[in-house]
């Protein structure tokens, strides 16, 4: 039986079992926490572990690691033979034998090959998928115990390696050689196929299998494959709803610890990495690697249905779902649905009538800052888009592209009720309402009601404020829009854009152009109630409405 006092100040005695009679106990190190149940072989390990020099008096060679050693600088090993490199004496002094071994143990599953049967014996393990150690406190199995005694430490929070650099403190002296290296920018490993380098050579082996696009890990709820073992535990917790790191500033939430970091930054108002080219700094590598890719006009994700190309795999995700229609996120207030998650936090500000984003020129105010933008090149006169085929302008590109289909004539809305036809689809939407009757905006003032707001807020302007916010700068013409002000800029410059194709005439409006060509076709869709006159247009009718009730407003 062990002696049960033992008064040494480097090794800690932990009783372990008792059986009968007979107790075991286990003899820890102060310095590593590195535990046996012999004192005299824990006696070893401190005093070739820990640099201890012997003593006659072995109770002496155990009285060590009262303080925590300070890290000193590696030494590296290399071999003489091929490019191996170590840091630790016993791996080259093994990896040496590999050369001048007479015999070599191989697996008949795999290329792994070692000198020792052992080895062998216990790297079978992982085909045969044994897992003989196993956690007491969580579910977790290991193939050899020194890793079961490593993953003890996750529990117990003790990391006895730490940099002499940061802050990193970690559970395995490996860990910190590999950690090091991050300070030196040190990266042995390299990619034959592309200019990828890495640290450590398993990372070579994982990033290998995004060249053969092998994944062999598969999700059993949805189509998601990956790489590693470790993304497909992540994936896993999007299904389980799993955010075990919150942030303790606002109600942030997420899977990944890597994720909390970044997003503390925005607190912060940490922006480490800023683009050589232009003013545009963000919290991470990645989104400065996907920016200078605005600057190259480097976009290798195309979609294999239309022509959309972009610089991210995300971006070419979430754009397929145009094409199958696909709207996974839903309003809880409305009917709206849409793609992301994003857009459905800015629909959500329309309810509660949020606009963060103000004009620091004039008193616009929006939801999103990409709107804000947009905006203030009304302020700077920029209108990056043009036509190639006129001289219009414009400052978003989907106004370009609506534009564009004024030449090809190409208008993919139709109305199944009339023959109306048009170029977008919310033009159609609020063609739709005209048969429906819908008039969601009213006035607050009279009974009007009408389709669009931007209607609602002309009428009020027009008729109750009589603010007309819009003038000429050749005559005194005054407007309340600045859609009308450009249409009666063109009785000064004598532009008609629209012109009949069966006659001479030409028209500033286009409505203008479609009341004339029903003289034409002799159509006449205003009709009187009281008489059998009809009528071109409306504005006709109701003038001649007039006569009946013999309503002569003008004097």
């Amino acid at each position: 039986m062990k002696t049960k006092i033992l008064k040494q100040k480097s090794v800690n005695m932990l009783k372990k079992k008792t059986s009968g009679t007979s107790t075991e106990y286990i003899f820890e190190c102060d310095g590593c926490s590195k535990k046996n149940s012999t004192k005299d072989i824990l006696a070893k390990h401190i005093s070739y572990s820990h640099k201890t020099q012997k003593n006659s008096d072995t109770t002496a060679v155990r009285t060590q690691v009262e303080q925590t050693p300070v890290p000193q600088q590696i030494e590296i090993f290399n071999c003489d033979i091929c490019e191996f490199k170590t840091s630790q004496k016993r791996c080259i002094l093994s990896h040496l034998k590999a050369h001048v071994a007479k015999q070599m143990y191989c697996c008949n599953n795999c290329d792994y090959k070692c000198i020792s049967k052992s080895n062998l014996k216990t790297h079978m393990k992982i085909h045969t998928g044994e897992k003989p150690f196993s956690c007491n406190i969580c579910e977790y199995r290991f193939t050899r115990k020194c890793d079961m005694e490593t993953h003890m430490k996750i529990h117990t929070g003790e990391k006895p390696f730490s940099c002499n650099i940061c802050e990193y403190r970690c559970i395995r002296k490996s860990y910190l050689q590999i950690h090091l290296k991050t300070h030196t920018g040190e990266k042995p490993f390299s990619c034959n196929i592309c200019e990828y380098r890495c640290i450590t050579k398993s990372c070579l082996q994982i990033h290998m299998k995004t060249h053969t696009d092998e994944k062999p890990f598969s999700c059993n709820i949805c189509e998601y494959r990956c790489i590693t073992k470790s993304c497909l535990q992540i994936h896993m917790k999007t299904h389980t709803g799993e955010k075990p790191f919150s942030c303790n500033i606002c109600e942030y939430r997420c899977i990944l610890k890597s994720h909390l970091q970044t997003h503390m930054k925005i607190h912060t108002g940490e922006k480490p990495f800023s683009c050589n080219i232009c003013e545009y700094r963000c919290t991470t590598k990645s989104y400065l690697q996907i920016h200078l890719k605005t600057h190259t006009g480097e976009k290798p994700f195309s979609c294999n249905i239309c022509e959309y190309r972009c610089i991210t795999k995300s971006c070419l995700q979430i754009h397929m779902k145009t094409h199958t229609g696909e709207k996974p996120v839903s309003c809880n207030i409305c009917e709206y649905r849409c793609i992301t998650k994003s857009s459905l936090q800015i629909h959500m500000k329309t309810h509660t009538g949020e606009k963060p984003f103000s004009c620091n020129i004039c008193e616009y105010r929006c939801i999103a800052k990409s709107s804000l933008k947009t905006h203030m090149k009304i302020h700077t006169g920029e209108k990056p888009f043009s036509c190639n085929m006129c001289e219009h302008r414009f400052i978003r590109k989907y106004d370009l592209q609506i534009h564009l289909k004024t030449h090809t004539g190409g208008k993919p809305f139709s109305c199944n009720i009339c023959e109306y036809r048009c170029t977008t689809k919310s033009n159609f939407q609020r063609h739709m309402k005209i048969h429906t009757g819908e008039k969601p905006f009213s006035c607050n003032i009279c009974e009007y009601s009408f389709i669009t707001k931007s209607r609602l807020q002309s009428h009020i302007m027009k008729i109750h404020t009589g603010e007309r916010t819009f003038s000429c700068n050749i005559c005194e013409y005054r407007c309340t829009t600045k859609r009308n002000l450009q249409t009666h800029m063109k009785i000064h410059t004598g532009e008609k854009p629209f012109s009949c194709n069966m006659c001479e005439h030409r028209f500033i409006r286009k409505y203008d152009l479609q009341s004339h060509m029903k003289i034409h076709t002799g159509e006449k869709p205003f009709a009187c109630n009281i008489c059998e006159h009809r009528f071109i247009r409306k504005d006709n009718l109701q003038r001649h409405l007039k006569t009946h009730t013999d309503t002569k407003p003008f004097s």
